[in-house]
């Protein structure tokens, strides 16, 4: 599990390696990664985007921005959470991902909260070959 928190701002990402839809023999390696968005300050607030930067073994970036998650925006009370899940493919069987969600609360103050980075590793491969 990984984690970090700023603004007030909480999240926990656990990635999990998808064995049934890699297929590392063609170079196609898959992982989801649930998160967890826990907001611990006294003011309400809104994720209105996101904004992921994914590197993979030999050093090639993606980057991914948007509104909200998994299609929605959610609007977090002190003390509420919001889970959800996701994925992401690579053509290598080690990466890494971090990234930032954009917030804003109810008085209209932007705010860029962390998303810690995090590893994607297939178990099934120990090493990158020579």
């Amino acid at each position: 599990m990984f984690s970090a928190t700023s603004h007030s701002i909480h999240i926990e990402v656990e990635p999990t390696f998808l064995e049934d839809q890699s297929e590392p023999e063609k170079d196609y390696f898959v992982w989801a990664y649930h998160v967890t968005i826990e907001n611990r300050g006294e003011r309400t607030v809104q994720l209105r985007s996101r904004h992921w930067r994914i590197t993979d073994a030999a050093g090639r970036q993606h980057e991914v921005r948007g509104p909200g998650v998994v299609g929605e925006q959610p609007v977090l009370k002190p003390g509420e959470c919001f889970e959800y899940t996701s994925g992401t493919p690579l053509s290598t069987p080690f990466g890494i991902m971090f990234g930032s969600y954009q917030m804003e609360t109810e008085m209209g103050e932007k705010l860029e909260v962390e998303i810690p980075a995090f590893s994607l590793d297939c178990p099934l491969v120990t090493q990158l070959p020579n």
